[in-house]
């Protein structure tokens, strides 16, 4: 892992490179190493600033004449479990997810890669390789967890844990207010169950049973339709100038 002394973080700006979001649109970003003891603190109030962790980096957009990109964290304890909510979670009720420390496998990885061909042949990781992946997962110094999702077996009662290969994967770092979501994948030829959404319903479960009162997102991006989903998530709260803002409807 990287190794650098946190006394005191310094903050960069990356040169323009274009949006990945918005088209003919150029994008910069501020941000700062996460390493040493203190890191997951750093990580806690930077993420409550509107900040993103990517490895030991944690980062914000910082766009010149653009302000698109807002910071999404959703209420969980007033969160609406709307019928179709609930039927995702009853469709996928076959499935259990089993937290465990940051560390990759092979099994994740051709997840991992199967995702990106089906679902992101396009973009910006379509690239990465295994150590590449290897690095997502285990290059950090904050608290973070890896949750496998498998179907339930006759013993999961009794070992809490799924069988056969796996269904879907979140990296998730936590926090002091909550749960952040870093990367999710899935399998692509499960696409009927809403696995994106199950996940995020599932992370909103378990912040309830650790009394946390967030689930962070990250960034919702207006005029962005691969962004459109997390407006559905309600009620959440947007990071504005004057801080974080109840928001109601979609």
């Amino acid at each position: 892992m990287t190794q650098h002394p946190l006394d005191a973080p310094q903050f960069y700006l990356t040169a323009p490179a274009p949006c990945p979001y918005l088209p003919d649109h150029q994008e910069r970003k501020v941000f700062t190493h996460l390493v040493g003891m203190r890191a997951s603190g750093l990580n806690d109030v930077l993420t409550q600033g509107g900040f993103r962790r990517s490895q030991n980096i944690a980062y914000r957009p910082a766009c010149d004449g653009c302000r698109a990109c807002v910071s999404v964290r959703i209420d969980v304890a007033d969160f609406l479990w709307s019928r179709g909510f609930k039927r995702v979670l009853k469709t996928n009720d076959d499935l259990i997810g089993v937290e465990q420390g940051a560390l990759p496998t092979s099994e994740q990885y051709s997840l991992f890669r199967a995702y990106l061909d089906a679902r992101h042949s396009d973009g910006g990781m379509v690239d990465m390789t295994v150590i590449d992946y290897s690095m997502m997962i285990e290059d950090t110094h904050v608290d973070t967890m890896v949750i496998e999702y498998r179907r339930r077996g006759p013993d999961t009662a009794i070992t809490g844990r799924g069988q056969g290969p796996l269904v879907a994967v979140a990296l998730t770092d936590l926090l002091s207010d909550g749960l952040s979501m870093v990367y999710s994948f899935y399998e692509p030829d499960e696409e009927t169950r809403g696995l994106g959404t199950f996940m995020i319903l599932d992370h909103i479960r378990r912040a309830a049973r650790h009394g946390l009162p967030y689930v962070y997102l990250g960034y919702w991006v207006e005029g962005s339709k691969k962004m459109a989903y997390k407006r559905r998530f309600l009620p959440q709260e947007h990071l504005g100038p004057d801080g974080w803002e109840r928001v109601d409807t979609p």
